[in-house]
């Protein structure tokens, strides 16, 4: 079963881009191939709880059970062995990732505080974009009150665009709030 913004892509955005860059068949459009959601918890060294916390809204934000990233190497000025948690990630695909795009453009953007639009140069030369959000409670199945520390995270919307121009039309087209 295909999602809104799928169904979406198909019927508005692939005409539209074709139209703009001159694309002779539908499967050279750029399109969304995962979206990458990575969240620091370099505290949980100390207090394993905050690993399972980040773990379990992580989870609920996504719909997807993230997993642990450790040290590879010993740092002894951030007191991190190797082996030790710092970090948790999920890759979003297929459904889940146009799912978990649509909410965070149409629902968590809005939500933050004096939003003027997310950043135009945070692309990378192979057509990817990241973007870092200050915390985790912008998602509406947050809630606040039950959230007992604020935690940020990065996403990298990954694309089979050639370039940054592409790219950008294509999650602008999409919906993506850019500030001008």
């Amino acid at each position: 079963m295909k999602t809104r913004l799928q169904e979406f892509y198909i019927k508005e955005v692939i005409p539209q881009l074709q139209a703009k860059f001159g694309y002779k068949n539908q499967l050279a459009v750029p399109r969304l191939e995962k979206i990458v959601v990575n969240m620091g918890v370099g505290e949980a060294a100390a207090d394993n709880k905050i690993l399972e916390r980040a773990i379990l809204e992580l989870t609920t934000i996504t719909g997807q059970k993230p997993i642990v990233r450790r040290a590879k190497k010993a740092i002894s000025n951030f007191k991190i062995k190797q082996g030790q948690p710092v970090g948790i990630k999920v890759t979003l695909r297929r459904a889940r990732m146009y799912e978990f795009f649509d909410r965070l453009v149409n629902a968590a953007l809005p939500r933050i505080r004096d939003f003027r639009g997310v950043p135009a140069t945070s692309f990378d030369e192979g057509g990817n974009y990241t973007l870092g959000l200050p915390e985790q409670v912008i998602f509406p199945e947050i809630e606040f009150d039950k959230t007992d520390r604020i935690q940020g995270m990065d996403i990298t919307i990954c694309t089979s665009a050639k370039n940054k121009e592409e790219a950008r039309e294509l999650l602008k087209l999409f919906g993506m709030p850019f500030s001008v």
